[in-house]
């Protein structure tokens, strides 16, 4: 092949593999519309994060990256009815950790306020805006609908200097909410309703977390958002599909308001998950009602959930590259998720013996009072994990599942008269059991050879089952959380009257576990797999020192196969 042709091949391929969003910013470096990349991620200080919104963070800080532009994070704190300054910093820290980087480039919208005040007088002594008296149904009433054209506010050709006077005087506080707001002058006829003569100014006698009591005006998102972006020096705007039919009013603003060089918007499908709860204002609800307990509980899907449930910065950046960039919306099967954090977490982490279902056993042949120390690899699939030192005794705890005294066909594990292997320790053979007046097994009985010690190169008889387990003298009580999906999924994300319909088993705590003694030292966040149990992590709001409390942050099993 001439190296030309080879050139051209490669090139072919590169423009293949970018996602259309790439493409156009491609294209306008090339034509020279920007001669920079400056992205920012806006998030509205009135609620925690969610897995949308990592994809939003990552997108645009992975084109700030790639193009080695700049990037931002500015909240748009427009609204001060419903932002706290919690939503503040507990978006900050979901930002940070996973792994966007805006030192010195954290803004607020609230700092522009002077000057979105000025944009707006701008538009009023240019004939584009007006101050308008109708109520806010009177408004929706005029603005008609997909049918049927809107009809002009009676205030709409009002003088320019009135306009300027009123409007001064909603800035000064002489009106009630909800009394007068300045409206944009665009087009009562245009197909497009968001360019019906939009409401950009309202009166809202309001603290707000940034400047106090310093304006009793406020605009709405949708003229504060593009005069952001220009004051910013962004040049493109990426958003999700809802803003679409936004963009020409947001192209109007940085048009009329006569900014040089403005941003551009682009638009890209939002990331749906099944089965989730996402929606603002039924979080809110679920967090009043106390059926979780806070924003950060793991059943849901913010990052402080996924966080505090054991999710990895590492794992949802693989999820959200697997997702890609599209401009159709489709809903991802949260399986891809819980495969994304296996992944990230098979080599990485130890795979430790914890028991979440006790019954005692008792190795009647191994002397009594004496206690070794067994050397168990941490990973078998990672050997540079190494290995650690774990108690052995007399007495044992084995998962209740790990017994039965009449088992069924194919059933490998401790049966009366079975040999099974102690995983990292001998063979032993069950003997019997005792149970109590209700015949619950109280206490398996098995005998052990010493000659089976594993690492000893024993090559004699075979056996088809190993179990995990846990000195009963050095095992620490803790207590185990798992996790479910918060709504019913075969019934279901919504029942008929709008209302979630929860999972009543999303929740299950077990308060008598016990797990190898290290484990009682692990901090909050560090996670672990326990044998046959799942990925669990330490949780970092209710776990102590004296009384550990672990997550289950996904089981062994995957329901997910990746696309061939």
């Amino acid at each position: 092949m001439a190296e030309k042709d080879m050139v051209l091949e490669t090139e072919e391929k590169e423009t293949v593999s970018k996602n259309f969003i790439e493409q156009e910013i491609d294209k306008d470096l090339a034509e020279g519309v920007y001669d920079n990349v400056h992205t920012r991620f806006p998030p509205e200080p009135n609620g925690y994060l969610h897995i949308g919104h990592a994809k939003s963070i990552l997108l645009n800080y992975g084109l700030a990256q790639k193009y080695g532009g700049t990037f931002n994070l500015r909240f748009d704190d427009t609204n001060p009815t419903k932002e706290k300054v919690e939503f503040v910093e507990s978006i900050k820290a979901d930002v940070k950790w996973l792994g966007a980087d805006f030192e010195d480039r954290l803004f607020f919208a609230s700092d522009y306020f002077e000057k979105m005040y000025e944009c707006a007088v701008f538009l009023i002594k240019k004939g584009k805006a007006f101050v308008c008296d109708l109520s806010a149904e009177e408004i929706r009433e005029y603005r008609g609908d997909f049918n049927n054209p809107g009809k002009e506010s009676p205030y709409r050709n009002r003088p320019v200097e009135e306009n300027l006077r009123l409007f001064e005087e909603m800035k000064e506080g002489k009106y009630k909410d909800g009394e007068k707001v300045l409206r944009a002058k665009i087009d009562m006829a245009s197909a497009n309703i968001n360019m019906r003569d939009p409401v950009i100014y309202r009166v809202a006698h309001m603290e707000h977390h940034n400047t106090g009591d310093a304006w009793c005006i406020y605009p709405m998102y949708d003229f504060a958002h593009p005069i952001e972006d220009a004051i910013e020096h962004i040049t493109h705007s990426i958003c999700t599909l809802e803003f679409e039919d936004h963009r020409p009013l947001y192209d109007w603003v940085v048009r009329e308001c006569e900014f040089e060089n403005p941003p551009r918007q682009i638009e890209f499908a939002k990331l749906y998950l099944t089965n989730v709860v996402t929606g603002k204002r039924y979080i809110k609800k679920l967090v009043e009602d106390h059926i979780v307990d806070g924003w950060d509980d793991p059943r849901l899907v913010s990052i402080a959930a996924l966080r505090r449930r054991g999710y990895t910065p590492e794992s949802i950046r693989r999820f959200v590259e697997m997702v890609g960039v599209s401009k159709a919306n489709s809903s991802v099967d949260y399986a891809m998720l819980e495969y994304c954090i296996r992944e990230d977490l098979k080599l990485k982490k130890a795979r430790m013996m914890a028991v979440l279902d006790p019954v005692k056993l008792v190795i009647g042949n191994y002397p009594e009072g004496q206690m070794e120390e067994l050397d168990v690899p941490n990973n078998l699939e990672n050997p540079e994990l190494g290995s650690r030192k774990v108690p052995f005794g007399r007495e044992l705890y084995i998962e209740r599942e790990d017994f039965m005294e009449e088992p069924p066909k194919k059933y490998f594990r401790m049966f009366p008269g079975n040999e099974v292997r102690l995983m990292g320790a001998y063979f032993v053979k069950c003997t019997g059991c005792e149970k109590d007046a209700d015949g619950n097994v109280t206490v398996v009985h098995a005998t052990y050879d010493p000659e089976t010690k594993s690492g000893s190169g024993f090559e004699g008889r075979k056996v088809k089952g190993t179990i995990h387990w846990v000195a009963v003298p050095s095992a620490k009580k803790v207590e185990c959380r798992l996790y479910e999906n918060i709504v019913d999924e075969e019934k279901g994300k919504l029942n008929e009257d709008g209302s979630l319909n929860l999972n009543p088993n999303s929740l299950t705590v077990l308060t008598d576990c016990y797990v190898e003694p290290a484990l009682g030292e692990a901090e909050s966040y560090d996670s672990f797999q326990f044998v046959r149990n799942g990925y669990f992590c330490v949780d970092c709001k209710d776990s102590t020192k004296e009384k550990p409390v672990f997550n289950r942050i996904v089981s062994l099993k995957s329901s997910f196969k990746l696309p061939k």
